[in-house]
């Protein structure tokens, strides 16, 4: 069936009213609504109402009443179209239907669920389902665009998600590039000394991934660099990445490390060991460091500051040494594109009456994790800020930053864990006593709560409460050089005064810091957190609203490490049947503009929230690229000419509807 009208010039509109179980049933008289649609509205030569339209069986009752009734179009009245309105384009298009003269009206969302009155629900799902009908009677036939697919993917991240995400696609023979901002990849785990539930070394999982990176022949490795431009769309992304100037050769250093040994300027390492350490003015992050090639930091080499010194260039044998290397911008041609662009920790001192950066020996959770590792600043003795008392009595605060109206109102995910790993590795290291501050535990995944109570039998303590204070003026005998932790007990029901030699804050995870201008430069938006928003939370959770563009790890928002690798690996699944495909169906519902009558306003090119729009100089003329569009209908609505149309949503469909849904109303409120 082509999809066009009958004979007589009339279309014939099956329509079919959803129950959802109880869902739209329990507030919408179904079975009314669709005897009342069979018999009242235009053009409609069947109306059913079934329990589960998006089932098999539901499904074969569209399919054989378009073959045995001669159906041109069909509208379900269901839920909303971004759970099933693929489901039944794809019926339609099973039987020979083509699969946007369907329409799909929500009524669960849009009635049942926005309503309580039974009978009014009811009359509004009429209003609903009558307007979807008079819409669908203007639809026209589209067929999809295929877009080839570019077989190289760009990752931009070199945490575990991106690493794992590399490592799927260029073990699947597929190009990689990976741009990674940091000297190293590795990411936050790279800091960290165990992980939980089973303290693995969190080096000895790490490293070996990284070292396949850094040696996988599909796999080209960008550190120390950030993209800065991104063009083009699904299947042909241009793509410029900075490459930030090293002041090292890479292809002539060799990795030996004399320039490090021999640097004389030494300064605080305020990222990799958290501020409790010390790196030279040339450095690698840390030693299993990939690339293995050091980097200059300008802001504290003594050369750059003051035109003396060139330590590491005269004991450099192999000459690597370049202090006039310039930033260089590389452009690449990918496919697709996977943000694993990772998390920030909350900063604590934004929590004053917590005492971080004014009390000595309160640290946060990152500055614990450097402290146990055995490459860590201490050699792995958890000791004070004076860097020999071992503590004797140590208070972990939980959701330090989350779970709090006043910063973030979400969970973190992991501090719960982390506490428990930490509280684990303070009692047996030092022996001190440790009691954590909780306000609700969390052990969520396999091996999380047996983890907890393998802590109870070792000794841990735990407060329900959420900390109030944490301060060195001592009241009562016993706190004088204490910190002292003040909370609410809610098992108790009462106020407790602690005292403690530590207390380690567990800080919660926020989006990077830049992570909403990285979200406009790849053309995705961000919660009202910050986090990237994926097309579903459920249903396609690692895809975005920008086809070819795909979000893995914390960057979309927290979790843990076990779940940043399955997402990481999830997103490089996506791209990879892309890629196997070699070409891409895109939606057809895009804007056009009529070259006759486009006056060369570009008003069109400025309002496009997705850059779909160019302007052709030669002709004078605005083009749509269709493969970038979202056919979200921004042009059509600024255009002062009206020359911009948007396929699927014209005027006439558009009006139609509005004129369905108030097709019973008195004439004086009619459009």
């Amino acid at each position: 069936m082509s999809g066009e009208t009958a004979g007589n010039g009339a279309p014939r509109i099956g329509v079919y009213v959803c129950h959802c179980g109880s869902n739209i049933a329990g507030t919408v008289d179904v079975e009314s609504v669709a005897k009342w649609a069979g018999a009242t509205l235009p053009n409609v030569v069947v109306a059913r109402d079934y329990k589960f339209m998006c089932s098999s069986l539901g499904q074969e009752l569209v399919q054989e009443d378009i073959k045995k009734e001669g159906l041109d179009r069909v509208v379900v009245a269901a839920c909303s179209p971004h759970l099933h309105e693929k489901t039944f384009r794809k019926a339609c298009k099973a039987v020979g239907l083509n699969p946007y003269l369907f329409q799909m009206a929500n009524v669960r969302e849009h009635c049942s669920w926005a309503h309580e009155d039974k009978a009014l629900a009811t009359e509004k799902t009429k209003a609903t389902v009558a307007g979807a009908v008079a819409r669908v009677a203007h639809h026209r036939p589209l067929e999809p665009m295929p877009v080839p697919v570019d077989r190289t993917t760009l990752v931009v991240g070199g945490g575990i998600a991106g690493i794992q995400a590399t490592l799927e696609l260029a073990d699947s023979g597929y190009p990689v590039i990976l741009v990674e901002r940091e000297p190293s990849i590795g990411g936050h785990m790279a800091q960290f000394d165990k992980t939980f539930p089973t303290l693995d070394c969190s080096a000895c999982i790490l490293t070996p991934k990284m070292s396949d990176v850094g040696q996988h022949e599909n796999v080209t490795l960008m550190s120390y660099s950030e993209v800065e431009e991104v063009s083009g769309s699904i299947g042909s992304f241009t793509v410029k990445i900075r490459r930030k100037a090293r002041y090292v050769k890479e292809d002539a250093c060799t990795g030996c490390g004399v320039c490090i040994e021999k640097c004389p300027q030494s300064v605080i390492d305020t990222v990799y060991e958290a501020g409790l350490g010390y790196r030279k003015a040339i450095y690698r992050p840390f030693p299993q460091a990939v690339p293995k090639y050091p980097v200059i930091d300008v802001e504290a080499c003594t050369y750059f500051k003051r035109g003396k010194c060139r330590a590491c260039q005269i004991f450099c044998t192999p000459q690597a040494i370049d202090f006039g290397q310039k930033d260089e911008v590389v452009e690449v041609k990918v496919g697709n594109i996977i943000l694993a662009t990772g998390y920030d920790l909350f900063r604590a001192e934004r929590i004053p009456q917590y005492g971080y950066g004014r009390l000595a020996n309160v640290f946060t959770s990152l500055e614990f994790e450097r402290l146990c590792n055995a490459a860590g600043p201490t050699g792995g003795k958890i000791v004070l800020r004076d860097g020999v008392t071992e503590p004797k009595s140590v208070a972990i605060v939980h959701c330090v930053g989350s779970r709090d109206r006043n910063h973030n109102q979400y969970c973190s995910a992991v501090c719960c864990m982390s506490a428990l790993k930490f509280g684990h590795l303070v009692m047996e290291k030092t022996g001190a006593k440790v009691t954590s501050f909780y306000i609700d535990m969390r052990p969520l995944h396999k091996g999380y709560e047996e983890f907890y109570h393998r802590l109870l039998d070792e000794g841990m303590q735990f407060v329900r409460g959420r900390v109030a204070e944490v301060t060195d003026a001592a009241r009562q005998p016993g706190e004088e050089g204490k910190l002292i932790v003040q909370c609410e007990d809610t098992l108790l029901g009462k106020q407790r005064r602690l005292p403690f030699d530590m207390v380690i804050l567990m800080g919660g995870l926020t989006p990077k810091h830049d992570s909403k201008e990285v979200g406009l430069r790849f053309g995705l938006s961000c919660s009202q957190d910050g986090w990237f928003i994926e097309r579903h939370p459920k249903l396609d959770p690692v895809a975005t609203m920008t086809d070819g563009v795909f979000i893995a790890g914390t960057c979309q928002g927290p979790k843990d490490i076990p779940d940043s690798v399955a997402q990481g690996s999830a997103a490089a699944a996506r791209v990879a049947g892309m890629i196997t495909r070699g070409v891409e169906m895109i939606e057809p519902i895009v804007a056009s503009i009529s070259a006759e009558g486009c006056s060369g306003c570009r008003i069109c090119n400025d309002m496009c929230p997705f850059n779909a729009i160019g302007f052709v100089e030669a002709d004078g003329v605005s083009v749509v690229n269709p493969a970038m569009c979202k056919g979200c209908g921004t042009c059509v609505a600024a255009c002062p000419a009206g020359v911009i149309t948007g396929a699927h949503f014209d005027n006439g469909q558009i009006f139609a509807e509005i004129d369905g849904v108030l097709w019973d109303a008195p004439k004086e409120v009619r459009p």
